[in-house]
């Protein structure tokens, strides 16, 4: 009886999970491992030989100073980016579940930007630093009109501004699922105890809400240090090199410059560092965690 009854619910996991579970080793699993494997090798991208050079590759990484020139840069953008990313998202949650008029149709809007495919939204905003920008600044007299992306400030400056864009309504709705989760009694209580509106948002509403908090900074986090797709399309590393990030770097290294075992040795380590960081910002954040 308990054997049949084991069987049974073994049959369903795999019945439900199963499928999942084959597909995440096929697209992330066995690729990981080769990856791991190709780290220890020489390979070219094209020869069937795979010469074994052990951690060589490993001494290379940790030597080639543009890929931590690329990960500082990288450092640099995603704490700005997170900041600001959260920060707006946070704002917009408030605004939208505020009560104000429309609020459906602000949260579709708001949410909107996420859809778009990072490629597509380089090039838009592409477009928009290289001539609508130039042409307002031409307009108002300015005396030097030129596009932010051709100076190396200037290009950071503007991928920032593209990823709090594309992903601010994102983060807004996990914001969002936060605020309507909060159980609008205790804020009713600590308004009657004499706390202002801001003192009971502070106090009450976000220390209810870190769970949120930590779901947006993580994912804001892995999204930003791993970013490529609008790195590619809005400067694609330009002015001179002077805005390529970690990721565009090991991308470069091991398809432009067909140095495989060197650039899945810096993907690894960044693949490493990521993880570190997602997981003591999750351990830290569950840990302050409150239940109301």
């Amino acid at each position: 009886m308990k054997w049949s009854k084991f069987s049974y619910k073994t049959g369903q996991f795999f019945m439900f999970a199963g499928p999942a579970a084959v597909l995440l080793v096929l697209v992330m699993g066995i690729p990981l491992v080769y990856g791991v494997y190709l780290t220890f090798t020489s390979w070219d991208g094209v020869s069937n030989a795979r010469p074994f050079v052990g951690l060589a590759n490993y001494s290379k990484a940790f030597a080639d100073s543009g890929y931590w020139q690329s990960l500082n840069l990288t450092v640099v953008y995603s704490v700005i980016s997170v900041v600001l990313i959260n920060v707006l998202a946070f704002l917009l949650a408030y605004l939208v579940t505020s009560g104000i008029k429309g609020q459906n149709f602000f949260r579709a809007g708001f949410f909107i930007p996420n859809l778009i495919g990072g490629i597509v939204l380089g090039y838009v905003w592409k477009f928009v630093f290289n001539r609508a920008f130039v042409a307002l600044a031409s307009a108002s007299s300015a005396t030097f009109a030129v596009s932010p992306l051709s100076t190396a400030h200037g290009a950071l400056f503007c991928l920032i501004i593209v990823s709090v864009w594309q992903y601010a309504g994102f983060m807004m709705l996990i914001y969002i699922a936060g605020f309507m989760g909060v159980d609008s009694s205790l804020k009713e209580a600590a308004l009657i105890d004499g706390c202002s509106g801001s003192q009971a948002m502070w106090h009450v509403t976000i220390p209810l809400m870190r769970a949120s908090f930590v779901q947006c900074i993580f994912l804001s986090t892995t999204r930003c240090f791993m970013v490529y797709d609008v790195n590619l399309s809005l400067t694609n590393g330009e002015p001179f090199n002077s805005s390529v990030m970690a990721a565009m770097h090991v991308y470069n290294e091991a398809f432009l410059y067909k140095n495989y075992g060197v650039g899945q040795a810096e993907s690894l380590v960044l693949f490493i560092i990521c993880a570190v960081i997602g997981m003591l910002q999750v351990y830290f954040g569950k840990k302050g965690e409150v239940e109301a």
